[in-house]
């Protein structure tokens, strides 16, 4: 006898199969066929869409080597708060792609990449056994049936079709009403209407009932760590901010390494993947209805730890310990993950999950694997005379690098106070500064070795960058690629 993977709704079509009691499912995220858009370019919004937000909800279930999809609900998710006229993603980032067409003409009208916690998931060893992730993706809502089609990179990097079904917004498995907020909003910087900026949502858990005006406050001071580092300084007239309140039980949040127990309204833990520092919450479901109260397209979550963690997730979210000494390094390197995409350029410190090969270009903007020198992806940003690769003195730098990463593994092993943790970090801050003002080409443009967790054969744009230490500045093409973001939602 056959039972189903997974459920089903008979108003849609789904990817799935079916498994007889015992077997394991086959291999079923091949590519799928290509269904042919019409167009490229952006439609009149008003012809295809109304003013509001469609949220598809599904779940996202797999292991290491295979992922299958259900849906869990449609419904409203306020006043559409993107671009009218930007619909179209030309920008093509992340591991994943979705795309919104017609279900008649077969038009594209809108694109979107996108990472997920799923995705990074399948790459730890906790992958080895089945796993089901919560996801969400907001697109404006139809006035006509649709079809919904879901990528992901092969091992060229193309996408490739791995799930579509259709929708249609008059069907009753379709919800059109829209929550009845009853959380506390405030407006941190408003520069325009949704529809004509960049809008961002800080979220807070762990901060207690007492607590709220220490979240209003550290929502605000971050604001302004990131309108105040570049490009974001340049560009703060195109962002606006908003903040919800999400008053905890008590103050802090779950802290498994350490042994501390918690639950939180928005289920914000160290430990994901059972990395220490790493920051996440599986609780989509809940974070979006929360998010919905103000109109956002990326969000912020503060958790009230000084325990040094965060994480960013491209097109999810951003999670910041808002008390360590090192928030506001955390705030807008993760930023640059959950904005632009931008790949990690360090390689010494742990990470919870595998290295990526090195035997094909990289799709980040920010991390090349050199296989052809001549036509670097920044290379209009290279000035003549800068070698490539760009010498550096990468053994010193390693070595010091390693010998700070096994005092931090100590130190979290006995369970030390984060000021001891946190002075680590100092001294090894100022010792990259005096490495840094000895190399020749510090200031350049060029392709210095060692980047996205490999220490050779992975190349980054300049010598230092948020991206690769904690020094609160982003190289220009790390730059250049979040103005390329900020550009796609405020046009």
């Amino acid at each position: 006898m056959k039972k189903p993977l997974l459920f089903t709704l008979s108003a849609f079509v789904f990817f799935s199969c079916t498994i007889k009691k015992g077997e394991q499912p086959k291999e079923t995220n091949q590519p799928m066929p290509e269904i042919q858009v019409v167009n490229k370019g952006n439609i009149n919004f008003s012809d295809y869409f109304e003013n509001k937000t469609m949220r598809f909800d599904f779940f996202h279930t797999g292991n290491s080597k295979t992922e299958f999809f259900a849906i869990d609900k449609i419904a409203s998710d306020g006043l559409w708060s993107g671009s009218n006229n930007l619909l179209i993603d030309e920008l093509e980032l992340g591991p994943y792609f979705y795309e919104v067409i017609d279900k008649e003409t077969k038009i594209l009208l809108y694109s979107r990449g996108f990472a997920n916690i799923f995705g990074e998931w399948q790459t730890t060893p906790e992958a080895e056994d089945w796993g089901t992730f919560h996801e969400s993706l907001r697109f404006p809502w139809p006035k006509l049936p649709i079809t919904l089609i879901i990528k992901k990179r092969d091992s060229e990097n193309k996408f490739q079709n791995i799930w579509t079904t259709d929708i249609d917004p008059a069907s009753r498995q379709v919800n059109p009403a829209d929550i009845i907020h009853t959380e506390k909003t405030a407006i941190i910087v408003e520069n325009g209407p949704a529809q004509e900026k960049l809008d961002i949502v800080i979220l807070g858990d762990g901060y207690s009932v007492k607590e709220m005006d220490k979240f209003n406050k550290d929502a605000k001071r971050l604001s302004e760590v990131l309108l105040s580092s570049e490009p974001f300084s340049t560009r703060k007239k195109d962002i606006n901010i908003r903040l919800v309140e999400t008053p905890a039980q008590e103050s802090g949040i779950h802290k498994p390494h350490p042994g501390v127990f918690k639950r939180t309204p928005l289920s914000a833990h160290y430990s994901s993947f059972d990395s220490e520092r790493y920051v996440l919450s599986y609780d989509n479901r809940t974070i979006r209805n929360v998010a919905s109260a103000v109109p956002y397209e990326f969000m912020v979550i503060l958790v009230n730890e000084r325990t040094y963690g965060g994480g960013g997730i491209y097109n999810l979210y951003t999670t910041v310990a808002s008390d360590n000494k090192f928030s506001d390094y955390i705030m807008i390197h993760e930023m640059g993950h959950h904005m632009a995409a931008l790949a990690d350029e360090y390689y010494s410190s742990s990470i919870s999950y595998e290295a990526p090969s090195v035997s094909i270009e990289p799709w980040e903007t920010n991390i090349t694997a050199l296989l052809d020198k001549d036509n670097l992806k920044w290379k209009d940003l290279v000035e003549e005379g800068t070698p490539i690769p760009t010498p550096w003195n990468k053994e010193e730098f390693d070595k010091h690098g390693y010998e700070i990463q096994k005092e931090r593994t100590e130190l979290r092993a006995a369970k030390v106070d984060e000021s001891v943790v946190e002075d680590l970090f100092v001294r090894e801050y100022n010792q990259q500064n005096e490495y840094y003002a000895k190399e020749q080409y510090k200031d350049k443009v060029g392709a210095f070795e060692g980047a996205g967790y490999n220490q050779y054969g992975m190349y980054r744009p300049q010598l230092d960058c948020i991206m690769y230490t904690r020094h609160n500045v982003f190289c220009k093409v790390c730059q250049r690629s979040i103005n390329d973001v900020i550009d796609q939602y405020s046009k």
